[in-house]
């Protein structure tokens, strides 16, 4: 029971403090929550979570702010993340469901999630190497030239031509077609690459240069890696709202994100299955990050995480929100490559 009020004590002190960004104190406490105990107890507990370093007293003010360890302890004991209301669920949809290619989803996702939590955004492009292939379309555009169109489940499309020394009649383009697809479809890029370069091999001697031709660009077109370490960054605006410390707080983060290895180390490695993780403070990779925090999680068709998402912020946020909006962005932006 005393752990249990405790606890919610705490919880009443991180959302107070992140609504008015001021130190909160016991009468404030009482005032604005039913705790259901009287001043003098939530005084006792305050100063039990102080001594225990689950908050501390920033000045001589009587009021105490959340520390790392603090924040850590809300975030870990949160029941449930806080859903989000109908209307915002439709304002996803209907924005990113306007996009027009993978370029334009990424894109909106991250101005999307930097407007839901007023924060930094920054969105990972889904990696190549873990993409599988969903489709191969070969079409003839003239008896010596063909158009190959390689669709990987990220969503994204590589177009190339392939210029051909001997024309193609019909049917042997129909077998090409139906032999590249049966060796790449529902492979991830290493292995339809290597399943392809095996098909010159399967077909007579006098085609061979023909579909080595095309197979060729195809594995060229897969080993493509302009995007595996792309991301889209967006709401920078929003560091104004830090406050004090320019120099300690929003310069180093300032400079991250002009450093795109930085951030996708800051978002850490894509999980599965809607995992969110949340890292507080010191628990991030870059000390001279210590007064902020990442929100992050995989996204991908199915239960594939190619990438991740997620916002950038000061440690006072406002987690469970925080948590919902990126949880549902990442949904979204996946059922929407699984559609795709």
């Amino acid at each position: 029971m005393v752990e249990d009020r405790r606890l919610a004590v705490l919880r009443a002190i991180v959302e107070d403090y992140v609504s008015t960004e001021e130190p909160v104190g016991s009468k404030a406490l009482v005032d604005r929550h039913q705790l259901g105990v009287s001043p003098a107890t939530v005084r006792n507990d305050m100063a039990v979570l102080e001594e225990e370093g689950f908050i501390m007293q920033p000045h001589t003010s009587a009021g105490r702010v959340p520390t790392d360890k603090g924040y850590r302890l809300f975030v870990d004991k949160l029941t449930t993340v806080k859903p989000m209301s109908a209307a915002e669920k439709r304002a996803i949809a209907s924005f990113l469901d306007g996009a027009v290619d993978l370029d334009d989803v990424v894109q909106r996702s991250v101005r999307l999630l930097s407007q839901l939590t007023r924060q930094v955004a920054v969105v990972q492009y889904p990696t190549l190497s873990r993409s599988t292939v969903r489709h191969v379309e070969v079409v003839a555009l003239t008896p010596h030239r063909l158009l190959v169109v390689l669709i990987l489940s990220t969503g994204r499309v590589e177009q190339r031509l392939v210029e051909l020394p001997v024309e193609l009649d019909d049917d042997q383009l129909a077998d090409l077609r139906s032999r590249v697809n049966l060796a790449a479809v529902g492979e991830v890029i290493a292995e339809a690459a290597t399943r392809l370069a095996r098909v010159p091999d399967e077909v007579a001697h006098e085609r061979r240069t023909t579909v080595g031709a095309v197979v060729a660009t195809l594995v060229e077109a897969m080993s493509d890696h302009r995007s595996d370490e792309r991301v889209a960054v967006g709401g920078t605006a929003n560091l104004t709202r830090f406050g004090e410390g320019f120099d300690t707080t929003i310069r180093p983060l300032l400079e991250a994100l002009e450093e795109h290895v930085v951030l996708l180390k800051l978002l850490g490695e894509a999980g599965t299955g809607g995992l969110v993780t949340v890292r507080i403070g010191g628990e991030g990779p870059y000390q001279e990050l210590a007064s902020t925090s990442v929100v992050a999680t995989g996204y991908g068709p199915g239960e594939q995480a190619l990438a991740s998402l997620g916002i950038v912020g000061p440690t006072r946020m406002d987690y469970p929100g925080t948590m919902a909006a990126v949880r549902a962005v990442a949904r979204y932006v996946s059922r929407i490559l699984d559609e795709s």
